[in-house]
């Protein structure tokens, strides 16, 4: 039975036999014996396969090279070597798939981010991708955890929907249409009624507005889906698919949305600290030298909370020439919001107290009309990583809200209904997946903490 190369690394047991199964990374040796790096994905680490010359054909050696599969029988014995506890000592091999050398694309040297991004069905087999895939899963394991362990429930908010969560209207269509020639009204435009869902409907860009119906109904919910934003935005900071983790909340108050938002964070963290030092620890070598330094301080700290108005005199006074302008009113840029984390406060922010007209209709508005209830979370060499507010429970001024920013009332009729039949405070907050996997693994560009990247211009594979 195979035994995961994680275990054996870790095993108080030698002079046992053992199943190795996995990938060769690399291969050396001479004419007696045979010298490879197997890994199988549990661990960033490799371990070492000894194979004897004389007990193997060498035809079967030759094809044994980077990128080859390979089932390793043999005694797992103490590794003379520093560096690794443990080698096997091969009794059997069996080559289940070679790998061309000279056309298997990862070859042992430094390949660029940039490279890898051109072959991303290969590059989860590399040191850097395999340590974020596994901080990923163990991320999406965490949260999990966190809100079940807290007594959420777990709401599926569907993918295809009629609703514009945000306003922006920078949304996917979803249609059975040949859109080359659709039917139309008389009125020559395209007939949804006669599409599939007979209306015309589109991907989601977030999955609060149905979680609202599932937090006014169970108390508090949280989603954990894929969500979609047609922006031609080619940044490091921006998908066209991405996850979302979007939890709400019946009876919590602004200040309870932001105790949960900062309670929420600092798990996640400490959860990536404590389970997953080996992959950190690689990735803070390669590519960030301060990563588990900054991961620890942000557990440490309490986040600071600010107004938006304190935020403006604060960039107006840095005396910093920004490349956008600073006034009231401007929705804050990244380069704004990491200068009030990394340069003012020296630790993460939560902002309250936005302008109305930069914020969705659906955050309450504070007293003075011209604010709301909403808050953000803004993080070191993030910029943003949640945005959430109280929402508002009023019916008659969310209504006023939707007609002045041009939501459709009628079609937003049962989003309403939670206003009319029994309305309670509630708050909810959205964070980016990608944004905090860019978070704790020290990435630059969030094309390289999700498997396959969907961009302007890219969705291949």
């Amino acid at each position: 039975m195979r035994t995961k190369i994680s275990a054996l690394l870790a095993s108080q047991q030698t002079d046992i036999e053992v199943v190795a199964k996995g990938w060769v990374r690399t291969k050396r040796g001479n004419k007696n014996v045979t010298f490879i790096a197997l890994n199988d994905g549990s661990t960033i680490n490799n371990i070492q396969i000894v194979a004897e010359s004389a007990n193997f054909d060498e035809e079967l050696l030759k094809k044994i090279t980077t990128g080859a599969s390979l089932c390793v029988r043999g005694t797992l014995v103490a590794s003379p070597s520093s560096g690794q506890p443990v080698e096997i000592l091969a009794q059997q091999i069996e080559l289940y798939g070679a790998a061309d050398p000279e056309k298997y694309p990862l070859q042992k040297k430094g390949h660029t981010l940039e490279f890898l991004r051109e072959i991303a069905h290969l590059r989860p087999r590399t040191n850097t991708f395999g340590a974020v895939f596994r901080i990923r899963h163990a991320m999406a394991f965490a949260i999990h955890k966190f809100f079940n362990d807290k007594g959420f429930y777990y709401w599926h908010s569907p993918i295809v929907t009629a609703s514009d969560c945000e306003g922006a209207g920078a949304m996917f269509s979803v249609t059975t249409f040949d859109i080359s020639n659709p039917p139309r009204t008389e009125q020559g435009r395209v007939d949804y009624a006669e599409d599939f869902f007979a209306q015309h409907t589109n991907l989601t860009v977030s999955g609060q507005l149905e979680g609202e119906m599932g937090a006014t109904a169970l108390g508090e919910i949280y989603t954990f889906g894929p969500t979609f934003r047609a922006e031609n935005s080619n940044t490091p900071r921006h998908l066209a698919e991405f996850w979302m983790i979007e939890p709400e909340m019946a009876f919590y108050d602004i200040d309870d949305n932001m105790d949960l938002a900062e309670e929420f964070l600092k798990y996640l963290i400490n959860y990536a600290l404590n389970n997953c030092d080996e992959d950190l620890a690689f990735l803070e070598k390669m590519y960030d030298n301060d990563l588990r330094e900054r991961l620890r301080f942000c557990v440490a700290d309490h986040f600071c909370r600010i107004t938006y108005t304190e935020a403006i005199d604060i960039l107006k006074a840095s005396g910093k020439k920004f490349e956008f302008p600073v006034s009231w009113g401007l929705d804050m840029q990244s380069e704004h919001e990491r200068y009030l984390v990394e340069e003012h406060f020296k630790k993460p922010i939560m902002v309250t107290g936005y302008p109305k007209e930069i914020k969705s209709f659906y955050m309450k508005l504070n007293d003075d009309g011209k604010t709301v209830r909403g808050m953000d979370v803004l993080f070191p060499k993030i910029g943003e990583i949640i945005g959430g507010s109280e929402r508002e429970a009023d019916y008659d001024t969310l209504v006023e809200r939707m007609v002045e920013v041009g939501v459709p009332v009628e079609e937003m009729s049962w989003y309403l209904d939670s206003r009319r039949f029994g309305t309670v405070p509630h708050s909810g907050f959205g964070l980016g997946f990608e944004r905090l996997i860019l978070f704790v693994t020290g990435m630059s560009n969030i094309r390289d903490v999700i498997p396959f990247p969907r961009t302007p211009g890219n969705a291949a594979f």
